[in-house]
């Protein structure tokens, strides 16, 4: 067998490879195994293809070979279409030749059992030989441009596949096929489309990032089933932010429920969809909630900057000759907390200037008049001219449909504008959209997608920076700290704690406490997380007998929930203006994320809590705390002191720098409650909860 001159990249292998093996390719046209062969002949693909049939000289009246082994070249890409175990066998095959990609077809590699586990491992281990796995699991990887269409996804069967600059990829390779329809539709073209199946190998974050520098592609479609190789997604996020190319990623698995095992209220509160959200967003990635969103979003992310921390609510405006029509679009914007805002004054002023007659409303509504083309633009030119709106939609009525190009020139002719504008559509008004696609104005068919992208796309943040440091594993055990020396440990990162002492239990009065009664008592474990459960905390203790039988009252609540104790923490009892949770924990997936809540003993209830990846700077603390409804209460709520906001944002930084301490491995860790004093007073711990990666977990 000979070699292809070069090895070719990963990005070239994958979608643009000079040669292309199809391993166990079918003569039956009717299989799946045959597609491949197929769609690439019918698409122009201009490599060479060698179908692999040991059985077989011909397939579909192209000649065969009975092996890889007995290729004229070591081909770029393998599509591996034979079943589970052979899939095994030939790729072996593909890495004792020096193959740079081989796709996997088949599913059944399960590690619920052990020939699945068997089997993963050999696949696993070929990485070793220079052998990259798309799959097991995977429908293929796709360049329309290149004309490569290695997938034996039957949508592909379609003639005349739209080209353009959309790259998608999914966890879901039948989805595949379902954008592509639907983008065909909508005149979407695409650049790229990869199948990432079970990602043993190479990660959807891989692949995109090997395809960052294609000039082809202007924008990327994530269809997302869970956050898989966090650091790859990332990675690839960041640098698609940095070539401004947009991202829009659709994520299966909004569940509320949360993890009913965690060691913290942080982890019960970080749920699985909580941790993706923050996840996406602080990777600037733009997330949307409707499947149709996906194929509509990109045109007006694309024209939308990322929205720094601190920025402020973001605020829209709305033109409309349809007054139904636009509040339906305001009731969905509000449902996702993006205000709209009626004009200002000197606005509402500039709009009769320009002879447009309209109430001082939150919805400009121009009622018929709106269907006259000045009327509309000047509308649209006074509106996003406005400094009060960081975006304007225009809402169309039947116009749109009865007379597509009067209705919507006006829209279209405003579209160059520096601040973005998208439009709704009331009416199925298909010869008006494909207008406003043509020219590049984003639109809607639905107010429920139009206020999902806008959302998505006001709401994006810069994609932040990785971790510089490794981090410690969430997986395996967990050691625990306690109180005390938790307590040390903030200390260390600057967080102060209130004054504590360890009391013996068979201890005996006086107790010479360094502060005055009264005092909190609670028991001192490294191996009780949450004391209020078993009863071992008891408040407000005023005197030498009191905390006597506060230790005796402990000892045995805990021996009744099969728990021992040699010492108490004892502190005195602080007050401040309120309480909020603090927590810090390394997701499985996500990686260190820095949490922050109402506290107290309903935070659970409440959930009123904001997330981010740690570590964080001061000006994303800051949005934390405006995130949370409690907050309000301690910026001088019907004239309540004003908390120590500065202290607590501090404080959140302090806890995030865990994801780059050195010195010690945390996975979990909470103070609950964070007392906050008035301003200038500080914030005080009262409660934390440590725990580090155990020395063979790290």
């Amino acid at each position: 067998m000979a070699t292809e001159t070069t090895r070719p990249s990963l990005a070239q292998a994958l979608f643009a490879p000079r040669s292309i093996a199809l391993v166990g390719a079918s003569d039956d046209a009717s299989k799946t195994s045959s597609r491949p062969l197929q769609y690439l002949r019918r698409a122009g693909y201009e490599g060479a293809i060698y179908p692999i049939n040991p059985g077989r000289k011909t397939v579909l009246g192209e000649p065969a070979w009975p092996s890889l082994a007995s290729l004229p070249v070591v081909p770029d890409h393998a599509f591996i279409l034979t079943p589970t175990e052979d899939a095994v066998d030939a790729a072996e095959e593909c890495a004792r030749l020096g193959l740079s990609v081989a796709t996997i077809l088949a599913s059944g590699y399960s590690e619920a059992d052990e020939a699945g586990r068997k089997l993963l491992a050999r696949l696993k281990a070929l990485r070793a030989n220079g052998l990259r796995i798309l799959g097991p699991s995977s429908l293929g990887a796709i360049n329309l441009h290149s004309r490569a269409i290695v997938t034996a996804n039957a949508a592909f069967a379609e003639p005349d596949l739209p080209r353009g600059g959309i790259f998608v990829a999914s966890h879901s390779g039948s989805l595949l096929g379902g954008l592509v329809s639907r983008g065909k539709a909508r005149h979407l073209g695409f650049a790229g489309l990869v199948s990432v199946g079970n990602e043993i190998d190479l990660s959807l974050g891989e692949i995109c990032a090997a395809t960052l520098d294609d000039p082809t592609i202007t924008g990327y479609m994530l269809f997302l089933e869970s956050i898989r190789h966090a650091d790859d997604l990332r990675a690839f996020a960041r640098g698609a932010a940095d070539r401004g190319k947009p991202v829009v990623a659709y994520k299966l698995g909004r569940s509320a429920a949360a993890a009913e095992l965690a060691l913290t209220h942080t982890g019960a509160l970080a749920g699985e969809d909580d941790v993706a959200a923050a996840f996406l967003a602080d990777c600037g990635i733009a997330r949307i909630f409707n499947f149709e969103t996906l194929l509509e979003a990109l045109p007006l992310v694309a024209r939308v900057p990322a929205r720094r921390e601190g920025a402020g609510a973001p605020r829209v405006g709305i033109v409309t000759t349809t007054g139904g029509g636009a509040a339906m679009v305001v009731d969905e914007l509000a449902l996702r907390g993006i205000d709209v805002v009626a004009p200002s004054d000197q606005t509402y002023a500039r709009l009769g200037a320009a002879g447009v007659k309209a109430g001082h409303d939150r919805i400009t509504d121009l009622t018929l008049a709106g269907t006259r083309y000045d009327v509309m633009k000047a509308a649209l030119d006074t509106l996003l001219g406005a400094p009060e709106f960081d975006a304007v939609i225009a809402v169309i009525g039947s116009s749109a449909r009865f007379q597509p190009e009067l209705a919507v020139k006006p829209v279209i002719d405003s579209g160059g504008h520096a601040k973005p504008l998208a439009a709704f559509l009331v009416p199925e008004a298909p010869e008006a959209l494909n207008m406003l696609a043509a020219a590049g104005v984003p639109a809607f068919r639905t107010p429920e997608s139009c206020a999902d992208a806008m959302s998505a796309a006001l709401r994006r943040r810069p994609a932040t920076a990785l971790a510089p440091s490794p981090r410690p594993s969430a997986a395996g055990s967990a050691q625990q700290l306690d109180e005390i020396e938790a307590y040390a440990l903030l200390a260390k990162l600057g967080i102060s704690h209130a004054p504590a002492v360890a009391v013996a239990i068979d201890a005996e009065g006086p107790f010479d406490l360094p502060f005055a009664y009264p005092v909190a008592v609670k028991i001192l474990s490294a191996t009780i997380a949450h004391k209020t459960e078993i009863g071992g905390v008891v408040l407000n203790v005023r005197s030498d007998a009191e905390l006597s039988s506060a230790m005796r009252r402990i000892v045995g609540n805990a021996m009744g929930k099969g728990h021992a104790a040699s010492h108490v923490i004892v502190q005195p009892m602080t007050a401040g203006l309120g309480e909020f949770l603090l927590g810090y924990r390394v997701d499985p997936d996500a990686g260190p994320l820095v949490l922050l809540a109402a506290g107290g003993i309903y935070t659970e209830i409440y959930r009123d809590r904001s997330i981010r990846l740690a570590p964080v700077d001061l000006d994303t603390a800051r949005s934390m705390i405006a995130e949370l409804a409690i907050s309000r209460i301690f910026r001088g709520y019907r004239n309540r002191p004003h908390g120590d906001m500065e202290a607590l944002a501090r404080a959140i930084v302090a806890l995030s720098q865990l994801a780059i301490e050195e010195s010690v491995q945390v996975v979990d860790a909470e103070i609950n409650p964070l007392i906050v004093g008035p301003v200038g007073e500080g914030v005080i711990a009262v409660d934390a909860l440590v725990a580090l990666a155990r020395r063979e977990d790290t």
